[in-house]
């Protein structure tokens, strides 16, 4: 996995080691950008700072010309979710261990468009169980920022969790596509393992559903002009066609 500017080992993996990129979703910095400034430790957002956020969600919301601060705030959401999933699923699949982003070492810039740019200022490391990555990513992480989204404005937890369980979910399918193309078949079987457990909580159990993990709520993407419906959406067609969701997967 990634090396970063630092030379550590969590990101992407690395191709003269018959890598080939994962994605930008799964890289995370482990040395100071050179020009810095932006970034802030999300213990700030989580502990009421939440400036940065607030502006992030307007800058979601311009550029895709949200209808309601609430889609834009599901989109920033949405984004952020997946690279924090990312960063520690990544790393626990290939190497068994993951980076401890407490939220005072993981640095944020939401200045930046989508992946979010995140840069690590920590050291120590966590063993690959669902219980670490569920303590490190979903409670000290995702229930803090919905705390904070919530206070910024009117949005549903549970299409919060449904962002959540989304982002992953996609980070498993590319965690998958990766091993498959690699022939790395054990890290496909971590992945899905680790994924599996992490499901297995009140807050992200029934989010996704079916052997395609395929989303139960959405994340109102198709609200804003020319949106169109996420390809794990559980709409079949826009809800203002007013045509039917499709069947539970089996």
């Amino acid at each position: 996995m990634d090396l970063g500017a630092s030379g550590a080992r969590w990101g992407y993996p690395r191709p003269e080691a018959g890598g080939g990129s994962v994605g930008g979703f799964f890289a995370l910095r482990t040395t100071a950008p050179e020009t810095d400034g932006a970034h802030v430790p999300l213990a700030r957002l989580y502990a009421g700072e939440t400036g940065p956020l607030s502006a992030r969600v307007d800058r979601v919301g311009a550029r895709l010309r949200a209808p309601e601060r609430r889609v834009a705030a599901s989109i920033a959401h949405l984004g952020l979710a997946a690279r924090l999933w990312s960063t520690a699923l990544g790393p626990a699949a290939l190497h068994g261990e993951f980076p401890a982003v407490e939220p005072a070492d993981l640095y944020w810039d939401g200045s930046l468009t989508s992946p979010d740019d995140l840069w690590w200022a920590g050291t120590d490391t966590r063993p690959a169980t669902v219980d670490d990555l569920r303590e490190a990513v979903q409670l000290a992480h995702l229930v803090p920022l919905h705390d904070a989204l919530r206070r910024d404005g009117r949005i549903s937890p549970r299409l919060l969790w449904g962002n959540a369980g989304s982002a992953l979910a996609g980070a498993l399918r590319e965690l998958t596509r990766w091993a498959r193309a690699q022939g790395r078949p054990e890290v496909a079987r971590r992945a899905a393992e680790l994924v599996t457990g992490l499901l297995d909580h009140p807050d992200l159990a029934r989010t996704v559903q079916g052997t395609g993990l395929r989303r139960t709520s959405c994340c109102l993407y198709y609200r804003c002009p020319g949106g169109g419906l996420c390809g794990d959406c559980v709409f079949d067609h826009a809800p203002a066609t007013g045509l039917e969701t499709r069947p539970p997967a089996p």
